[in-house]
């Protein structure tokens, strides 16, 4: 895609729709510098008081200034910790009206400026919104409060579970820039900088050995590598690659296709817990949604969205793997696929996809060469990752 066409989103404030309009992006962060300059003045302020405070000759003048410090920070801490919680229950309970979705949800916050004017608004001015009739609009006001986000984020709390929202800073950028991004992600473990180096793997539920130990293998040493494995924690080869990440001591991110107070499939409920100690569980779906067949597709391209690009192992043609493969093509990430046998039926849609000009990938070379620059500089710790490997094999044959 040529680079003044990007598509950065649905949010053009945030991101730009094309280069031109590189203005709206420093429009969108200078209130963020303003927000850092701010915090460098009052430390300033704070350590000039205390400066003062302990110079004092007089024991009660210290004690009153700090003491009058604290207070002060305790209540601009709790003042800002009411208004991020109403904050979040506002958009908790806009993005579960019914006939909202992510693309609907960002236009009429656009259009508003904030979840708790939509939540006030009136049937016909949200009609107004473009897209949004007037039974879509009936539909959004009678069901807009009918979620209890006080509990849901109590619920959070038990269960250790953080939401972050679109707008915050947080979010992971990656994800951000797709054109229906989740309003809110749930997370139960942590998601940094270094996750916006994440691939992919992807394939059958009822796979083959060879379909395990190929998504294993790619994991370990592209975890190997600094990459983020992302999957959706199912059964076969999702499950493949979590564990090899897990093996070479990397990352990974599990996608769930229902709420993090549910654990799918529950055999994987130990691997549950060692994805969110040493990397993350994320939903976009309320804690205690279900997994019907209805919620995969959605959580697919989250998985694509959360990806520099997307490895395909052993798929049948009606695999849910296609599905994020398509995603990835929509977002404008790299495609790739592991082949497979020619009589077998879980390599026809990872063949499929190669004839439809995915890349054949046989080694994880393969995977650097076609990712470009970023490959390349990372090609040496595969190489090293790789010597290493070799070596820890050899030396258990004996």
């Amino acid at each position: 895609m040529a680079p003044d066409t990007i598509n950065y989103g649905i949010f053009p404030d945030i991101f730009p729709l094309n280069v031109r309009d590189l203005n709206l992006t420093i429009k969108a962060h200078r209130s963020i510098e303003n927000q850092k300059k701010m915090r460098i003045l009052v430390w300033i302020w704070l350590f000039s008081v205390l400066k003062i405070a302990f110079s004092a000759k007089n024991c009660f003048c210290r004690i009153f200034v700090c003491a009058f410090l604290c207070f002060s920070w305790l209540n601009v801490t709790m003042a800002k910790a009411q208004e991020n919680s109403a904050d979040i229950e506002n958009w908790l309970k806009l993005i579960r009206a019914d006939g909202i979705g992510p693309v609907t949800f960002a236009k009429m916050i656009k259009y508003f400026g904030s979840a708790e004017r939509v939540l006030g608004a009136s049937v016909s001015e949200l009609a107004k919104i473009d897209g949004i009739g007037f039974k879509t609009a009936e539909k959004i006001a009678s069901t807009r409060e009918k979620f209890n986000a006080t509990a849901e984020l109590e619920l959070a709390r038990k269960l250790g579970v953080w939401l972050v929202k679109l707008i915050d800073e947080r979010y992971p950028p990656v994800l951000k820039r797709i054109y229906d991004p989740p309003p809110v992600l749930y997370i139960k473990g942590s998601l940094g900088r270094q996750d916006n180096l994440a691939m992919s793997i992807v394939g059958s539920r009822h796979c083959s050995l060879y379909g395990q130990e190929q998504a294993s293998r790619f994991a370990h040493f592209l975890g190997s590598a600094g990459f983020t494995i992302c999957s959706g924690m199912a059964r076969g080869i999702d499950t493949a690659a979590h564990q090899g990440a897990l093996s070479a001591g990397g990352r990974t991110i599990a996608v769930q296709g229902c709420g993090l107070g549910n654990i799918f499939p529950p055999e994987n409920k130990k691997l549950f817990e060692l994805i969110s100690e040493s990397g993350a569980c994320v939903s976009e779906l309320p804690l205690q949604a279900e997994p019907l067949a209805v919620n995969f597709p959605p959580r697919n391209r989250i998985i694509a969205g959360l990806s520099l690009g997307t490895i395909v192992v052993e798929a049948a043609l009606n695999s849910g793997g296609l599905i994020t493969a398509k995603a990835a093509l929509d977002y404008d990430r790299e495609v790739m696929a592991v082949p497979g046998k020619i009589d077998s039926p879980l390599s026809r849609g990872a063949h499929q996809l190669i004839k439809q000009g995915a890349t054949l990938i046989e080694s994880v070379e393969d995977v650097m060469e076609a990712l470009g620059q970023i490959g390349e500089q990372l090609q040496e710790h595969v190489s090293a990752a790789a010597a290493q490997a070799d070596m820890k094999a050899q030396e258990s044959l004996f």
